[in-house]
């Protein structure tokens, strides 16, 4: 259900358009695919599906699919190939315009769309912090993150104060996807409406002022920020925007590019209560303007919110550090099973240096500061489990590398028994050389299998199993 004082609210701000709103509330959600550019491109990937797609128009690789297309359940799906994405939330990445070996950090990260959209930026170079504060949607995160192949992440599960103590204007570029009232996802989320609430409202506009105050010291002057919203709320949205603006003179709005069927914001949709005397300057209305609202009645997608900011000035005293030195790791001399599989198994070294913590052994990212003090889910790439005498390597390193990247590889095709008895974890009869094979869907990677006496043992993870 809708809530009264919503719509109430929404029909004083829409006016002559509220017809058109609310009549978006009947027609179904819109479904689409963001392609991951680590694992393929457009004219590969367009070339052999045989879903029905139409291009997102501010995502180059962002796709409204047919429902009847179930992505979800194709193999590609497994492999990283795609990631299933509400359409308006691909809006808020693309304007952070993120490029490859910068620093940039994802503040609240979960499920991980804008993270690995992010990462596709970066091509893999450079440092990307994904962060999440709730331990159980943090998770979710760094699975996301494996799954898509991305090699220079690290998974944090702090607090934005927790985070702030440790970097200061260290930041290239970051993302703040803000916890929100939800109104833009009453459609698609009939939850969303039963918990909302004025008092809400008011409860996450506070919450945001806090955590753009927090994102706004870890941003490097010459930085860029971006905040976005999935709700309607003018209190949170311009609201949030002005209230940032008045008390942080480095930041500007930016008026970054309009696609189809997007508007400016408004800051008149705003009233705060702070204010008796109408004292909001037309210089901040103006600022709070070159904001972006998504309409659901406008385009196809849910409702959504975003604002662009450029931060001015030179480094403070301090500033552009991490209290923490950078990591150093450990040497090969430390990790000598895995630097024999490295040679007898793959093609080339991989870039970054090694942490080992108990058995389980990572990559982390180049120029990455030591996380001693921090809450970590994936501090780098996952390459695998250091037993006695032998190195198991990880689903996460598989999903990370090519076909060409590994000695040995297997290819099926998306429709093949080969393919169902893999996902199912059953073993596969393979001729060839005994080792360890990467093995393909349509030449995407998608795991691991061991072959020995011309039978490829399994290695799919056994809870990701299940019947294609």
């Amino acid at each position: 259900m809708i809530p009264e004082e919503f719509l109430n609210r929404m029909k004083e701000i829409l006016q002559d358009e509220y017809g058109a709103f609310l009549s978006c509330y009947e027609r179904p959600e819109y479904h689409a695919l963001r392609l991951n550019p680590l694992k393929t491109d457009r004219e590969r990937f367009l070339g052999r599906t045989e879903f029905t797609l139409q291009p997102v128009c501010w995502n180059e690789n962002g796709f409204y699919y047919e429902k009847k297309d179930a992505p979800g359940k194709h193999p590609y799906h497994e492999a990283g190939v795609y990631y299933i994405q509400e359409p308006s939330a691909m809006a808020p990445a693309e304007y952070l315009e993120a490029k490859p070996g910068e620093r940039i950090l994802d503040l609240c990260a979960a499920p991980g769309g804008k993270s690995t959209q992010i990462a596709a930026c970066m091509k893999g170079r450079g440092l990307l912090i994904c962060n999440e504060i709730h331990p159980s949607r943090a998770k979710i995160l760094s699975e996301n993150i494996e799954r898509m192949g991305v090699t220079n992440a690290v998974v944090t599960n702090e607090t934005p104060e927790r985070l702030c103590e440790f970097f200061s204007e260290y930041f290239d570029r970051i993302l703040v996807d803000a916890p929100c009232s939800g109104e833009g996802m009453f459609r698609k989320n009939e939850e969303a409406g039963s918990e909302w609430s004025p008092e809400n409202v008011a409860l996450c506009a506070a919450r945001q002022d806090g955590i753009l105050h927090l994102a706004a010291a870890m941003l490097k002057p010459g930085g860029r920020l971006v905040y976005s919203t999935c709700t309607f709320a003018p209190e949170e949205n311009e609201g949030s925007v002005m209230r940032f603006l008045a008390s942080h003179p480095e930041f500007d709005t930016v008026p970054a590019r309009l696609y189809a069927g997007m508007e400016r914001g408004n800051a008149d949709w705003y009233q705060n209560p702070a204010e008796t005397d109408g004292s909001t300057s037309e210089k901040q209305k103006e600022r709070a303007d070159r904001t972006i609202r998504l309409w659901p009645h406008k385009l196809n997608g849910e409702g959504h919110f975003l604002a662009v900011f450029d931060k001015r000035g030179t480094l403070s005293e301090g500033g552009g550090t991490c209290v923490n030195p950078p990591e150093k790791g450990i040497s090969e001399k430390d990790c000598a099973e895995y630097v024999i599989f490295r040679k007898e198994e793959l093609c080339k070294p991989l870039c970054g240096g090694l942490l080992k913590f108990g058995e389980q052994l990572y990559l982390f990212p180049e120029g990455m500061p030591s996380l001693k003090g921090i809450k970590v889910l994936r501090p780098g790439l996952h390459l695998g489990t250091m037993k006695k005498n032998r190195f198991e390597p990880s689903h996460a390193l598989a999903l990370a590398l090519k076909r060409e990247d590994a000695v040995h590889s297997v290819c099926f095709s998306s429709d093949s028994e080969e393919i169902r008895r893999y996902l199912s974890g059953q073993t596969i009869n393979v001729n060839g050389k005994k080792g360890w094979y990467l093995v393909a869907v349509d030449d995407y990677v998608i795991g691991w299998g061991k072959l020995s006496g011309d039978v490829l043992k399994n290695h799919y993870p056994k809870g990701k199993r299940r019947l294609m």
